[in-house]
């Protein structure tokens, strides 16, 4: 039995549009594997062909990195040299060395190890995969899944996605989902406008439900006022995925319900900082209007606080520009929302 381990650290989002290349490794392997860190651990069980998920809280790749200690060291080999991997691919951002937990999983005493690396790996690496940094992020993931050696099953489109849970309660007929928690502030709308797209989406008959996590109840709660359904704190992961499957339209800040979204192949109003590209980053392979001035100040920054005073790259964003690109994408029938 061939088991294959597959390495994504960072948040649910980048493991969510890790998904196509994850498949092409399933279809290759008996046995899938995937080591993810606690902010993608949530979304991990949500893709097809993952077999287990293994936590691992990386201090290279983690954004708030505990110290690293010989014992930790110690503790996720163990760990990984227990999966009896017989090859591994790691999966990183353009910004990120895989080298470091390449050299942990040969002292796991994994054989043979994939990783895309402009640095020279010596004997970490067994493929070595160069790509450009202009393409979208599944495909750049895929390309290194097919570099190892794997592919896609033959009736696999290669978009993302997920294995949807169950809303947590009834939803109406037609709805627009507000999503407007962010993982950095930068990424952020400011709240007032959320209200200001909300009251107008309402105004134009479209009902509107406001997710988020338990984290962001207060601003769920702000957002949906007297006049939209609020399900802040009350989705995990595989209940937002259901909740976003049944919408006619997410609008959503560059975040990882963006790809969740796109995942259950809903529609997608994009409200995209540009601190990173969206070429790379935008939600894949649904309809998306990509709001946002993608040339400002701030672009391709990483920025996790916005550098510009008045946040202009988001906040020049209007709720009638919202408005706009919903009805772009999901036309009212006869009025009705």
């Amino acid at each position: 039995m061939t088991t294959t381990l597959a390495v994504r650290l960072d948040s649910a989002g980048d493991v969510l549009v890790t998904g196509p290349a994850l498949r092409a490794l399933a279809h290759g392997s008996d046995r899938l594997v995937l080591a993810a860190g606690p902010r993608g651990a949530g979304g991990a069980p949500l893709l097809p062909g993952v077999d287990q998920v293994v936590p691992w809280r990386a201090g290279w790749i983690d954004p708030e990195p505990l110290t690293i200690a010989p014992a930790d060291i110690h503790q996720i080999v163990s760990t990984i040299a227990a999966v009896r991997a017989d090859q591994a691919v790691i999966f990183t951002s353009f910004h990120q060395s895989p080298l470091p937990t390449a050299l942990v999983l040969r002292l796991a005493g994994i054989p043979q190890i994939a990783a895309i690396s402009e640095d020279y790996p010596g004997t970490l690496l067994d493929v070595r995969h160069r790509t450009t940094d202009d393409q979208p992020e599944p495909e750049r993931a895929l390309g290194l899944a097919r570099a190892a050696g794997f592919d896609l099953a033959p009736d696999d489109d290669g978009r993302l996605a997920v294995n949807a849970g169950v809303a947590p309660g009834r939803l109406p007929p037609r709805y627009v989902v507000l999503h407007p928690g962010t993982s950095v502030p930068a990424r952020a709308w400011s709240s007032d406008r959320w209200v200001q797209a909300r009251e107008a989406l309402v105004e134009a008959g479209r009902t509107v439900v406001v997710t988020g996590d338990r984290h962001e109840q207060r601003l769920t709660a702000e957002v949906a006022g007297r006049h939209a359904i609020d399900w802040g704190g009350r989705t995990a992961w595989g209940q937002l995925a259901a909740v976003m499957q049944g919408a006619d339209a997410v609008v959503v800040a560059n975040t990882g319900p963006a790809h969740l979204a796109a995942a259950v192949g809903t529609p997608v109003v994009s409200l995209f900082a540009p601190t990173v590209p969206a070429i790379r980053w935008a939600p894949y392979g649904v309809p998306t209007v990509l709001l946002g001035d993608q040339h400002a100040a701030c672009a391709d920054t990483r920025a996790t606080r916005c550098p510009v005073p008045g946040h202009p790259c988001l906040d020049s964003v209007t709720a009638a520009d919202v408005v706009s690109a919903v009805q772009r994408l999901a036309p009212a029938v006869r009025g009705v929302a």
